[in-house]
């Protein structure tokens, strides 16, 4: 077997064990340290080989096992001998070290230690994890209960089965911390969820309790943030509520048809499931990276503008004028302010009360608790809008409120028994829209961003070791409780919420994604481990079975409230990211977020979706195809150069005849095509920024603008030298180009000489590419290719030496 590195080479102490019988497979006295390799002989000087295996007396019978073995003994008594040393027996004994390399696909020591520090390994086994299964089959005469390949899918269990880890690390002690944070979580979002069902989504309240049934529980089986609580949001809701409006609005159902509507509200939640569990499988995780942070608070700004315009209608009870309104019911945000501008006279007084009271209580509330909670611990499991929204039904049932005129949530039991499922994808459902692909599509983007930037929030936040003081004084790290072992992956996020998303939207649930706010509140109310979500899934149940009758008195003008504070929380945060912005002159980040701001509010969701996404990747693409090329000089009495273009004339030498290139960055077939253009521009005006239609200026320090006829009579750049340092890697589109550059210079009588490129040219790509192009030998062979940008230019010195003697003999 091959040897471990000369660096795992050290002494190891043998424990103390039992002395078992000699024959007999369970004797073997084999430690749960032994790795893989170990030696097949006796020889005493193998001490890099792994394992603890003392040495058989000669009088034992040497039978196949043994000889595996190495003739590896099974007793385990301590040894003193001459060189004092407890454990170490020269010549009789070769001690192994713990850690060793691993080759081949033989087994590691994580999977040959997995029982634990001191446990008994198998003889058997541990020859497995060295001659294989194939080979100790036949020896042993008995399969290996526990091949590598067993081994290695459990592994991938426990990484694509999330739950598979984290059960097996639960603790009783996490129950209490668990089960206070769902009930917390309860009191807040279940209410949410009854407003974004009938306010947002325009489906039965119901059915957003569906939404904190499922999802929760599949992502706490899938999800890869044990923190995360996943949950429907007022964008999703909004835009899933836009889908169904749109249905109704071409007459193919009515308003009141709750089962028709919620069956266009679970093809779009199903539709946003599949297309990101799609993008999970093909493993688009990197996705949460294209959108900008602009983008982003520019269209939460903008939809927290429309919900809030949206249940100003509900609040002051104009809801029946709005239905018979087109620019109230399906118009833009301005021209549902102009309708409430127009209908004002018309509010009714007691839901405007009722309404407003309630916006002004919580926000009260919520901040004294801001205020409180860093001196007052406890007051985070305070449930304030639970109290509040049970007071305004316990006071519309004492007063009798929906007899003055204020709508009531009324029988939102389902018809039926509950969780009835449907079939997402019907014929009939697609009839009726025809935006339905392309919101779910925003919905999946959208949401999936929020939930990994709430992923690594969380991550970042709860994984940090704490500093803790000991009864002598002293500090110490102590890790946080909570669920060990455990990667956020992008990828299978996407997995995890694109198969909750589509199993919600087989019960005509909202869509569902992670929210920072709601998984703020699960860690600071005590949550500590996915069980969290499944406690919140439970109680939801309940009240789904159970207390459905006691919300027959909740007042809709209380969950618009409820909807209003939400939106005032995502319109919030704006001022900080202007201020920002504006500070560091981010105009252009500015001008997207008011862009897409008044698209979205002067015209609707969708265009202002289509807008900012539009120029997000406009700029993204505009940035990834322009080539960063500069021109470098020496700073004068170094060996450094610099980029020329944002040093002063001054600070700055220049070789005569000489131009240096620097690429930066990675060759591809997007950033290659303008380099040409780019390369000529750099040579004329000495800057690859300078406008075409200026004159040529010279490289050197005193030539500033040159005139046409001093650009006739400049001297030709008999030296062309490329710094391709930051050139990681070519494609051989990008190959092709930097080829027909290199003959353009050729032709023209300019040398071309490469600097800084890759080091171990054997293995490289990208010298791979430069021979088999004929790049290297139209440049004059390996001789061009140099390490460093001031060899470079003794190397074109050298060559001008040379071909001025040869002129002058």
């Amino acid at each position: 077997m091959p040897p471990s590195s000369p660096e795992d080479k050290r002494h190891l102490p043998v424990t103390e064990g039992v002395n078992p019988e000699v024959d007999g497979q369970e004797g073997l006295g084999i430690r749960s340290e032994a790795h893989d390799y170990a030696s097949t002989h006796s020889d005493p000087t193998a001490i890099q080989v792994p394992g603890y295996i003392e040495e058989p007396a000669e009088t034992n019978t040497v039978d196949a096992r043994t000889r595996l073995l190495g003739n590896g003994d099974k007793y385990r008594i301590p040894h003193t001998h001459d060189c004092g040393e407890e454990g170490y027996g020269h010549g009789t004994l070769s001690p192994r070290p713990k850690y060793t390399r691993g080759y081949g696909s033989f087994a590691t020591y994580d999977t040959m230690a997995s029982a634990g520090e001191g446990s008994q390994v198998d003889g058997a086994e541990y020859v497995r994890g060295v001659a294989g299964d194939a080979v100790t089959d036949g020896l042993l005469g008995r399969p290996s209960p526990k091949s590598h390949t067993h081994r290695l899918a459990k592994r991938y269990l426990l990484y694509y089965l999330p739950i598979t880890n984290w059960i097996r690390q639960y603790k009783w002690s996490y129950i209490r911390g668990d089960l206070i944070a769902a009930l917390t979580m309860a009191s807040f979002y279940i209410p949410m969820a009854l407003s974004y069902a009938s306010n947002l989504g325009h489906i039965p309240p119901i059915n957003g309790l569906y939404s904190f049934v499922v999802n929760p529980l599949i992502y706490a089986v899938f999800g890869t943030c044990p923190q995360m609580v996943v949950g429907p949001e007022a964008a999703g809701s909004l835009l899933t509520g836009g889908v169904v409006k749109e249905a109704i609005k071409q007459g193919r159902h009515k308003d009141h048809e709750g089962l028709k509507n919620a069956h266009v509200a679970g093809m779009v939640t199903g539709l946003a499931g599949a297309i990101i569990l799609a993008a999970g499988l093909c493993r688009l995780g990197f996705l949460d990276s294209v959108l900008s942070r602009p983008f982003l608070r520019g269209f939460i700004s903008a939809i927290g503008t429309v919900i809030l315009v949206d249940q100003l209608i509900p609040e002051m009870g104009l809801d029946t004028a709005a239905a018979h309104s087109a620019s109230a019911a399906h118009g833009s945000s301005l021209d549902k302010l102009l309708f409430l501008f127009r209908h004002a006279h018309e509010a009714h007084k007691l839901t405007c009360a009722v309404a407003f009271s309630t916006i002004a209580i919580v926000l009260v509330l919520r901040e004294i608790k801001r205020r409180l909670q860093p001196r007052m611990g406890w007051i985070a499991y305070f449930p304030d809008r639970f109290l509040v929204v049970v007071f305004s039904a316990v006071l519309a049932w004492r007063y009798s409120w929906d007899k003055q005129g204020l709508d009531i949530l009324g029988d939102i039991r389902s018809k039926g028994r509950p969780f009835q499922p449907e079939f997402p994808f019907a014929g009939e459902n697609f009839h009726h829209v025809d935006d339905a692909f392309g919101t779910s599509f925003v919905i999946a983007l959208l949401g999936f961003f929020e939930s990994s930037v709430a992923a690594k929030s969380l991550g970042a936040s709860t994984s940090k070791p704490k500093r803790v003081k000991r009864d002598d004084g002293k500090e110490e790290l102590e890790e946080p409780d909570g669920i060990k072992n455990v990667t956020i992956s992008p990828n299978r996020e996407l997995v995890a919420l694109g198969v909750a998303n589509l199993i919600g939207g087989v019960f005509m649930a909202l869509p569902a994604f992670g929210g920072y706010g709601r998984s703020k509140v699960n860690v600071s109310t005590g949550g500590l481990t996915p069980m969290s979500s499944v406690f919140l899934s439970l109680i939801t149940v309940f009240c789904v079975l159970f207390l459905l009758p006691y919300f027959y008195y909740i007042p809709k003008a209380t969950l618009s409230a409820m909807i209003s504070v939400v939106a005032y929380t995502l319109i919030e945060e704006a001022p900080h990211d202007i201020h920002f912005f504006y500070h560091i002159s981010g105009y252009a980040e500015l001008a997207l977020m008011l862009l897409i701001y008044l698209t979205t509010l002067l015209w609707n969701l969708r265009l202002g979706i289509a807008v900012g996404i539009g120029l997000s990747l406009l700029r993204l693409i505009r940035h990834s195809t322009r080539p960063r090329i500069q021109i470098l000089g020496r700073i004068p009495g170094t060996r450094e150069f610099e980029n020329a273009e944002t040093l002063d004339t001054q600070d700055v030498e220049f070789a005569p005849h000489t131009l240096i290139v620097k690429i930066p960055e990675p060759l591809t077939f997007a950033n290659t095509g303008s380099l040409q253009t780019r390369l000529a521009r750099l040579e004329t005006h000495g800057s690859a920024s300078a406008h075409p239609a200026l004159p040529a200026a010279g490289a050197r320090p005193e030539s500033t603008i040159a005139s046409p006829q001093q650009q006739q009579q400049r001297p030709h750049k008999a030296n062309l030298i490329f710094d391709i340092h930051g050139v990681t890697s070519l494609d051989p589109a990008a190959a092709q180009v930097l080829l027909e550059i290199v003959q353009g210079y050729v032709e023209r009588g300019t040398r071309v000489v490469f600097s800084r490129g890759p080091k171990n040219r054997r293995e490289s790509e990208v010298w791979r590419l430069l021979v088999v192009t004929g790049i290297v030998e139209l440049c004059g062979g390996e001789g061009r290719f140099v390490g460093s940008v001031d060899e470079a230019l003794r190397v074109g010195e050298r060559v001008n030496s040379l071909e001025v003697g040869a002129g002058v003999a």
